[in-house]
């Protein structure tokens, strides 16, 4: 029987093992998913709660009611949206002073068709549904190691004059993609396998 390539088989073991490992990962990551979505689903039905301070993490605290008073508005941020009849547009996001601190979170105030269009806001009491804020971070980033908390934003319930109230966060729009991932790594994992196996079988008779 030929002798095994000391080396290469020590490579694909820890690569194999590594696939299999996150392929576990992924499996354990479904069950807490699937624990944070229901969770997501009575929040709908829960009483209003105070806005998180700092609006950072809390995913236990999304889709769930709330109200801030905004003391200032600090400019406008526009991301792709849709109102509540749902006809696309821009959601336009504004940055809210509620203290002395400075800024202090973002909401999003409703939607409009005119990307250059600009309310005639300057703050107020803002009720709403608390969603995650638009997050530019690239997606290699959330990938590998623990990815910093994202920041909360207030989705307004009704909608100053010249914009349209925006279509209200929904749990059943959050992915729980863990078991595809899992069962993806479970075949790399195989594949990997395979073709060492053909590869060593492929050595073995080029040497007999």
């Amino acid at each position: 029987m030929p002798r095994l390539p000391i080396v290469p088989t020590i490579v694909v073991a820890l690569a194999v093992a590594a696939m299999i490992g996150l392929g576990v990962w992924q499996l354990q990551r479904r069950s807490w998913k699937e624990a944070l979505l229901a969770q997501y689903t009575r929040n709908l039905t829960e009483p209003p709660t105070s806005f998180p301070k700092p609006p950072v993490g809390h995913e236990e605290l999304l889709f769930r009611k709330s109200s801030v008073f905004c003391i200032e508005a600090h400019g406008w941020e526009r991301q792709a949206g849709r109102n509540r009849d749902g006809a696309t547009g821009w959601l336009l996001i504004t940055r809210c002073r509620t203290g002395a601190e400075g800024p202090g979170l973002r909401v999003a105030l409703g939607v409009t068709d005119d990307p250059k269009f600009e309310p005639d806001w300057k703050g107020g009491e803002v009720r709403g549904v608390i969603a995650q804020a638009p997050d530019h971070r690239p997606l290699i980033a959330t990938l590998f190691g623990k990815a910093p908390p994202r920041e909360l934003m207030l989705i307004a319930d009704t909608a100053p004059e010249g914009l349209e109230p925006s279509m209200p966060p929904d749990p059943s729009t959050v992915p729980n993609n863990h078991l595809a991932y899992a069962v993806q790594w479970f075949i790399f994992a195989a594949l990997a396998v395979v073709i060492y196996l053909l590869a060593l079988r492929r050595r073995g008779k080029k040497q007999a």
